[in-house]
């Protein structure tokens, strides 16, 4: 079943604009259906906030469990904010007390962006400890993205992320390693995933907490793995929830950073990602982009609307069929009435 738009929440709209399905309030309650409460603990900056919402919420809305979804957006202290970003979730999303007095089945950790070498240090994360902590007891099984899993791991089991020579950047095929896993059932045994990262968790000290490594790329290293009981905490090291076009908007980004001067280098392609037709017009792009620049001219528009027809997807279907097995294993082991499964250990 769908989305439940049980807020005023505009990514709702936005989903039902792009052909998703998304039930109005009334028509929900005008169905005997058993509903699933998932929290959405969006920690992305203010560029890419919006866009997570809708990323995930569409991962969570594919699904087909027998199932009315209800997703609380909710964010923590410590994060910049603009103001207009703080008005938008002061009017649209939960607060953390709200979440914790309501109850959650499952809950969604996003990644964020850092600026100290060392995660302990970020503002935010005596305040994600606190919703980590709150949701060991309260809540059925926790997924986490990226900066979420490495934040995640060094709490929990003490482990640091490690810098590597140069970003990871691209889309690298994958293998599952535990077919017989349930988070696992019915998906392609080899499939691409999109990474974005600068730092990584390797598969060594994962196992030897006792975290099981369900998937993994030869280039780009453990993607998935879950915690020593098999469920409660799901990680994901690269982005499963990404649009088609979210690495082009980050190359983009990337190029007007450059023609800025707030690079140095020219940025590379992401890996993997673009056809030679694309890489051709990138060509194009950067020399007159060079050119315009030595001549002291304005540069030219960024082709993003010659570069996105030639995009491929190929990583989707199986993200959308690892969170329909995810939430159907919280269907499965959470009970009926939230506020009475809350606490997972009773």
């Amino acid at each position: 079943m769908p989305l439940v738009e049980h807020t005023a929440l505009p990514a709702f709209e936005k989903l039902r604009q792009r052909g998703e399905k998304v039930l109005t309030l009334k028509q929900a309650l005008h169905q005997d259906i058993r509903e699933l409460h998932v929290g959405l603990l969006n920690m992305m900056p203010d560029a890419a906030l919006i866009a997570t919402e809708i990323q995930f919420m569409r991962l969570v809305g594919s699904c087909n469990q027998i199932v009315q979804f209800y997703v609380h957006p909710f964010t923590v202290e410590g994060l910049p904010r603009s103001e207009e970003s703080q008005e938008y979730i002061d009017h649209y999303y939960n607060t953390f007390a709200e979440i914790k007095a309501m109850g959650l089945d499952a809950l969604i950790v996003t990644g964020a962006n850092v600026s100290n070498p060392s995660l302990d240090r970020e503002p935010f994360w005596e305040p994600l400890k606190e919703v980590v902590e709150w949701a060991q007891d309260h809540v059925t099984s926790v997924l986490c993205s990226c900066l979420a899993t490495h934040a995640l791991v060094k709490q929990l089991y003490h482990i640091d992320r490690q810098p590597m020579a140069g970003k990871l950047w691209g889309v690298y095929p994958h293998r599952i390693k535990h077919q017989e896993h349930p988070l696992l059932r019915d998906i392609n045994t080899r499939f691409d995933v999109p990474h974005s990262r600068f730092n990584a968790i390797h598969k060594e000290p994962l196992e030897r907490a006792g975290l099981t490594i369900l998937i993994e790329s030869d280039v780009a290293g453990v993607h998935m793995a879950v915690s020593p009981d098999q469920f409660s905490l799901v990680y994901f090291q690269g982005h499963p929830e990404y649009d088609t076009n979210s690495l082009l908007k980050e190359y983009k980004r990337e190029v007007c950073r450059f023609k800025l001067g707030q690079r140095q280098d020219y940025p590379p392609l992401p890996e993997a990602y673009f056809c030679d037709d694309a890489i051709a017009i990138t060509q194009r792009h950067q020399q007159e982009i060079l050119d315009a620049l030595a001549q002291g001219v304005e540069p030219p528009a960024f082709p993003e609307a010659h570069l996105e027809p030639l995009l491929d997807n190929t990583w989707r279907d199986t993200a959308k069929s690892i969170v329909n097995n995810w939430l159907g294993l919280v269907y499965e082991k959470t009970n009926f009435e939230r506020q009475r499964s809350q606490n997972r250990s009773a």
